[in-house]
């Protein structure tokens, strides 16, 4: 839903992975760009211009890839056209609107940086479509981690009038625009789509593990779990920031003192509960990481080459080449990977009746009741698709153009495989949900009011049906998955 009162204005410098996932899902706008940034790329564009009529520059004076040597005439009027046509051959289905829109987003801002020599009437166009909901048919597959170069070549001709626009009811398309031979290789030399889609992923997965967090405690709450792993003297004695802050949050949720007394029964759990700030901490770790990489690239002007408007000159260089984006993605998919193995230790541990005192599977009076058995296969399932999508990408190569790019980062691989991984991870949680609202009402069990987990708790036993007998689970666990961004807030 759109939200009239916020608005975004983008500067080249200053945007933030959270403000892209705003723009694509359309609960901001963009205002008009920052005049001094604006002011700097039509700067740049003039500069960029000069160069080209008196001197080699790369894709704007010479062809591209192994064509590099290949000069083209100032008086060759279609060459960035014909450039935009030769590369806009993306296949695969149509990409969703939010990553489209999240890739405008981004490209829009990177011209800003005033480093890509690129016509300001491009800016004015892609803000005009972000404001409109407008967006081009974007196909998904084009790119190898060098450079999102199908779909912005689509996203070019659009723009020029000759591809296909996709306009939410009562928007419409911007007005065709005059793109040179200057703007053709400046517009696509971006990892614009993959940084918008890695953005989107991050937001989704951070809520994610934000949701896991209260689920796991309430878990804990059904099986008479141990508080002692959430110690401050524990976490202090091996200092990794995201286990330290997991376990401070399990505290606050829970109402669990700094150092909680020793319990009356088990010594130890499982490493479901008992390792969870260990295996939770790393992907919190892994999310800041990956968001500080993802600030650099969407505030840098990385086309190649770059236009100095300082010196003058035209700068031929490898700064397209997405190797952090795409390492920082695979360690971070690997990373959230290990919390949802994590939760489905927790529901194998919901369904012990060594660990909750309930009979097995959680079942009901009914002879050999199954209960929330199948739950386990379902999860199980999600997180066989979970491990295959947290493949690292950077594993990938490629040789391309007549050998003469002769390696590639895959990071826009790693981004699709992100955006994959959030829906397979928010059903292998709600399922713990499920099972742990479930156990929590058989024993007759709640969270103290007043605390957070109380909040959560409440959440989703007004939701998730009461009833315990044998019956299908299939919309109890749709329901649990669409309670998770509010148990993130919790």
């Amino acid at each position: 839903m759109l939200d009239n009162g916020r608005r975004i204005t983008l500067d080249g410098s200053t945007l933030r992975t959270t403000d892209i996932a705003a723009l694509a899902e359309r609960t901001a706008h963009p205002t008009a760009p920052d005049p001094k940034a604006f002011a700097r790329a039509g700067e740049s564009w003039e500069t960029a211009r000069r160069l080209a009529a008196t001197g080699r520059v790369y894709g704007r004076s010479t062809g591209v890839g192994a064509n590099r040597t290949q000069d083209v005439g100032a008086a060759d009027a279609d060459h960035g056209l014909r450039l935009l046509r030769s590369h806009a051959g993306a296949i695969g289905d149509p990409l969703p609107g939010r990553e489209v829109r999240a890739m405008l987003a981004v490209r829009a801002n990177q011209l800003l940086a005033g480093g890509a020599g690129l016509n300001p009437a491009v800016i004015t166009s892609l803000l005009a479509a972000l404001d409109a909901g407008a967006h081009p048919v974007v196909n998904e597959h084009g790119a190898v981690g060098t450079g999102d170069l199908a779909a912005l070549a689509q996203t070019g001709l659009a723009l020029a009038g000759e591809h296909p626009w996709h306009c939410e009811p009562g928007g419409r398309a911007p007005a065709p625009i005059a793109l040179d031979n200057n703007d053709a290789l400046a517009l696509i030399s971006s990892n614009a789509l993959t940084f918008g889609q890695s953005a989107l992923a991050l937001d989704e997965l951070r809520r994610l593990l934000a949701a896991s967090l209260p689920i796991a405690a309430l878990s804990l709450l059904a099986v008479g779990g141990s508080y002692e792993p959430f110690a401050e003297p524990v976490m202090l004695a091996r200092p990794h920031p995201g286990s330290t802050a997991a376990a401070a949050r399990l505290r606050t949720l829970s109402g669990i003192p700094t150092r909680p007394t020793a319990p009356l029964g088990r010594i130890q759990d499982p490493y479901g509960f008992r390792c969870l700030p260990q295996i939770h901490g790393p992907a919190l770790d892994a999310a800041d990481t990956l968001d500080g990489v993802l600030t650099v690239e969407v505030n840098a002007a990385a086309e190649n080459p770059l236009i100095s408007i300082e010196d003058q000159a035209a700068y031929h260089h490898g700064n397209f080449y997405a190797a952090h984006a795409a390492l920082a993605l695979d360690t971070f998919r690997l990373a959230v990977l290990q919390t949802a193995r994590l939760s489905t230790a927790r529901l194998a541990a919901l369904s012990e009746p060594d660990l909750t005192r309930l009979r097995p599977f959680l079942g009901d009076a009914a002879p050999a009741s199954s209960g929330v058995m199948i739950l386990e296969y379902a999860a199980g399932a999600a997180l066989g698709e979970m491990r295959a999508v947290s493949h690292p990408a950077s594993l990938g190569h490629a040789v391309l153009s007549r050998g003469v790019e002769e390696q590639a980062s895959f990071a826009s691989l790693g981004a699709r495989q992100a955006l994959r991984a959030c829906t397979y991870y928010r059903q292998i949680l709600a399922c713990e949900l499920v099972a742990a609202i479930r156990a929590l009402r058989m024993r007759s069990l709640e969270p103290d009011p007043g605390l957070p987990l109380a909040t959560a708790f409440s959440l989703a036993a007004e939701a998730l049906d009461p009833r315990m007998e044998d019956r299908p689970l299939t919309d109890d666990v749709a329901v649990a998955m669409g309670l998770l961004d509010g148990m993130a807030g919790v």
